[in-house]
């Protein structure tokens, strides 16, 4: 597997709307001359935006948290240009960008350093071949501070791998009828 350049991003993006929507350089800057945490096209990259959208995790109801029977009232849900997660705690959001996923290709994502510098550590699960969807970010507040997610700003940053032409996947995940297959907005748990 080989990691992909801008060139490579740009050209899937543009002609196959692998990311949409799409930003082919990075952006520094607010419409209004502000600095932003950078999103679009890097070297060997591409920079998510966080949507909105936030699912911030309670204790008020006092659930448990089970992967095989999530109870979506362990969130409390807000929309808003900054999210605050509590100390030591964790929201979900969803990337402004929806991707489709070539089936020779696997994406991973990494946090960016301002966030991860701060201590607020972004998760993200591998993007399979052939899957698409909004990607579903988690946000963890390692901190003993409340701290600040900006909406419609750079997060993380995603790495696209792709195998040799000979040795594509036999299966790929849009082959198994995966369960986030087409995923829009912020997506819970499924069983």
């Amino acid at each position: 597997m080989t990691i992909k350049s801008d060139r490579w991003i740009r050209r899937m993006a543009e002609e196959k709307g692998m990311i949409e929507p799409f930003e082919a350089g990075q952006v520094r800057m607010r419409e209004d001359g502000h600095r932003m945490i950078s999103y679009g096209t890097s070297s060997y990259g591409y920079d998510v935006r966080c949507a909105d959208e936030f699912k911030i995790f309670t204790n008020i109801n006092s659930t448990i948290v089970d992967p095989k029977d999530f109870d979506a009232r362990n969130f409390v849900d807000f929309r808003g240009d900054v999210c605050i997660i509590p100390p030591n705690s964790f929201a979900l959001a969803r990337t402004v960008e929806y991707f489709r996923i070539p089936r020779d290709t696997l994406v991973v994502c990494l946090g960016k350093s301002t966030y991860a510098r701060c201590g607020i550590i972004v998760n993200v699960t591998p993007l399979e071949p052939e899957w698409e969807g909004h990607v579903t970010l988690e946000f963890s507040n390692t901190t003993p501070l409340p701290a600040r997610i900006y909406a419609n700003e750079g997060v993380a940053q995603m790495l696209f791998f792709q195998s040799a032409p000979d040795d594509v996947c036999e299966t790929s995940y849009g082959d198994r009828g995966g369960k986030y297959q087409g995923q829009r907005g912020v997506t819970l748990p499924r069983t």
